[in-house]
């Protein structure tokens, strides 16, 4: 069925890891009529969690499409993980729905990965439903749970639009503030019911503050308002949901997914107050040209949309998830993508649910779906109509700071570890790999310990690859301090064809290697200074400290003498090596260690331990800005061997609140000190 924008909500469940995300989804999915039965986290049977590692982890790992039916519209609930180390997901999701349901666990109240969402859906504009899950735990203080609430998140546009009931310290209904509806659970499903006596002061206090807001939109209703006429329910909820959508209301909805309590009124909620695509702005993208272009949500425009996620799949390969942005896709399609140059044929189309693919033959504006087969696809690429191209903004990831060296066992795993890395890449931007040439190490990284363990893992499982993996070795290079000069002599004379070049050459310290030749009236043929430059770049590759290798010397040939017979290529090739390296201990050599530039992002409760400790790692501090939300970004330049466990221990730090990038920088000198260590070490 293809559904018309007004009738869709493309919809993120986010929240703290175990705040119960999963039992939300699949109690919504089971109230709609998706599922006749509800599965469990138990018992490794829900629509979201479908991955074998979820299902034994017991955790959600990656986003999971889930497409409900309520009231006439299509729910595209978006099912999250709630670990920071799978983060890409949702900066990459957040930025295509523009709806999100935040889920608080109410036992544990606002925990860190409530507050990075909450943050993270308030800068991007996406109108957010607080659900606090949980509520049938013992010992719930709705009252505390609020104003924790009002102080982790937003004091002024957080409002219960529901309100908890019970008797005995139970939690056995709640009121919808927004109606004055009271709704009870009978122990199997949820029945209208009177307000208790002992709640209606509470509530009509509640429900009064929501009136004076939607009032204060429009002078007709204030005055109507303040004069003791009440607003009609059509006009509360229109104020309110332009309140939603503006956000300046948070509404704050209660309820246990695990009992389906709250889980209609939530539904409800999510058609009236969510927008849908064609609530929102004209999409900025650039055109064929280079220029700004609004694309519009709408069946009728040329067709535009945007891959959100990518999975490899054993039997069906690469599965690309999208929305589309304008116009419908249709099977046999053919479009480009701009980003890489390509054109492909839609030869599959999809409509996702969990890991069940149904095939269809359309999707409209505004709707996500599937297809496969689009080799080169990376995240946030676009695909549109050939003849009306347009382009959307890449989505800059986080860059992996987490890396092991990894060893293939055999030269089987060796060939198929890159092939395998690249797969996962493709749908996860935050890994990498790269050849260490330096130490020989392959270094793998992620975003953290775990991520990278999961990472390992799938590479296991899923490849069958055998590996073992290994700490990281710094990349450590050596330079020269001052200007010297050596003769390289490489003279072989034993009868018969033989060896001779002889030259004289000058080292010294440069911002960049360089070779350059001052020899002038003939000792040396020109043909020759090629062969004395390879054989002094060779040299560079071990220096005689640690056997890293030399950068930013300048060499200079100076003089030199050949042979009519025995010289030739090989000789002088030679002598320019030997001349750098009896050259080198004048030219008072140092070591020289890699330093990264570091970006942290931190609350700014903790800046003052951030700054502290990156102080004791040898840090240069460049700049502390305020990145809004209470947080500073703290830019420095630190000694990449200070930092190799910084992902772990910035969390122990900020308690999970802060996260960081890193970029390599440059090469600095290593204290005498440490340099003395580590070349009595290398030589040992």
């Amino acid at each position: 069925m293809l559904y018309g924008p007004d009738k869709i909500r493309n919809i993120a469940v986010v929240g703290h890891q175990g705040s119960g995300k999963t039992s939300l989804v699949e109690s919504m999915a089971f109230k709609s009529g998706l599922i006749p039965e509800k599965g469990t986290i138990l018992a490794k049977n829900t629509i979201s969690d479908f991955m074998k590692e979820e299902k034994q982890r017991q955790v959600s790992l990656a986003s999971a499409v889930v497409p409900i039916e309520h009231n006439g519209c299509k729910l595209n609930l978006i099912d999250l993980p709630g670990n920071d180390d799978f983060i890409f997901e949702t900066i990459g999701i957040t930025r295509i729905v523009k709806g999100a349901i935040l889920v608080i666990d109410a036992y544990k109240g606002v925990e860190a990965g409530t507050i990075k969402h909450f943050k993270m859906l308030k800068k991007r504009g996406v109108p957010i439903l607080i659900f606090i899950n949980k509520m049938d735990k013992e010992n719930i203080d709705f009252t505390a749970l609020l104003s924790e609430i009002y102080r982790k998140l937003d004091s002024k546009h957080c409002v219960p639009f529901s309100y908890p009931m019970g008797h005995k310290d139970g939690f056995d209904g709640f009121v919808n503030v927004v109606e004055l509806k009271a709704r009870k659970y009978d122990g199997k499903t949820c029945h209208d019911d009177v307000i208790y006596e002992d709640k209606k002061q509470l509530v009509f206090a509640l429900h009064n503050r929501l009136c004076e807001a939607v009032a204060t939109t429009n002078d007709e209703m204030l005055e109507r308002f303040f004069s003791g006429q009440p607003l009609t329910n059509e006009e509360i909820r229109t104020g309110l949901r332009h309140a939603v959508l503006d956000g300046e209301l948070y509404p704050i909805l209660v309820g246990a997914a695990e009992k389906d309590i709250g889980i209609e009124t939530l539904m409800d909620k999510l058609v009236e107050y969510l927008p849908s695509p064609l609530d929102l702005k004209p999409i900025p993208a650039v055109d064929q040209d280079g220029k700004e272009y609004d694309v519009k949500t709408s069946i009728d425009e040329p067709t535009s949309l945007i891959v959100f996620k990518n999975n490899y799949n054993a039997y069906q390969g690469l599965i690309s998830y999208f929305k589309v942005q304008s116009g419908v896709v249709k099977l046999g399609d053919e479009m480009i993508c701009p980003n890489n140059g390509q054109t492909y044929k839609i030869m599959t189309l999809f409509e996702v649910c969990g890991e069940k693919m149904t095939p269809v033959k359309e999707i409209g504006a505004g709707d996500i779906g599937a297809t496969t087969r689009l080799a080169d696809m990376k995240l946030s690429f676009t695909l549109c109509d050939p003849n009306h191209k347009v382009t959307f903004k890449e989505i800059k990831y986080p860059t992996p700071t987490y890396f092991n060296a990894i060893v293939p066992e055999t030269k089987k795993d060796s060939d198929k570890l890159f092939q395998a890395v690249d797969k996962l890449m493709v749908g996860d931007p935050t890994i990498g790999l790269k050849k260490e040439e330096t130490t020989g190490q392959i270094l793998i990284g992620g975003v953290s310990q775990t991520h990278l363990s999961y990472i390992l893992k799938r590479l296991t499982d899923d490849y069958g690859l055998a590996f073992h993996t290994e700490p990281v070795k710094i990349s450590y290079r050596e330079t020269i301090t001052q200007a010297a000069e050596a003769e390289g002599r490489y003279v072989k004379q034993t009868g018969g064809a033989g060896f001779y070049g002889i030259v004289n050459m000058k080292f010294e310290p440069a911002n960049e290697t360089s070779f350059q030749s001052t020899v002038f009236g003939g000792h040396i043929d020109k043909g020759y200074f090629p062969a004395v430059e390879k054989g002094f770049r060779e040299a560079l590759l071990a220096g005689g400290l640690i056997k890293a290798p030399v950068i930013n010397v300048k060499a200079t040939l100076l003089d030199g003498k050949q042979h009519a017979v025995d010289s030739n290529e090989m000789a002088f090739k030679n002598a320019g090596m030997l001349a750098f390296r009896n050259a080198y201990n004048d030219c008072k050599p140092i070591l020289l260690e890699p330093f990264d530039k570091l970006t942290v992002n931190v609350p700014i409760d903790y800046l003052g331990a951030v700054l502290t400790d990156l102080t004791k790692r040898r840090a240069r501090i460049l700049s502390t800005e305020d990145s809004g939300d209470n947080n500073m970004d703290v830019i420095a330049i630190v000694p990449e061997s200070e930092i190799l466990e910084y992902t772990n221990e910035l969390k122990s730090i900020s308690k999970g609140t802060a996260f960081f990038n890193l970029t390599f920088e440059d090469y600095e000198r290593v204290p005498d000190q440490l340099a003395k260590d580590i070349i009595l070490k290398a030589n040992s």
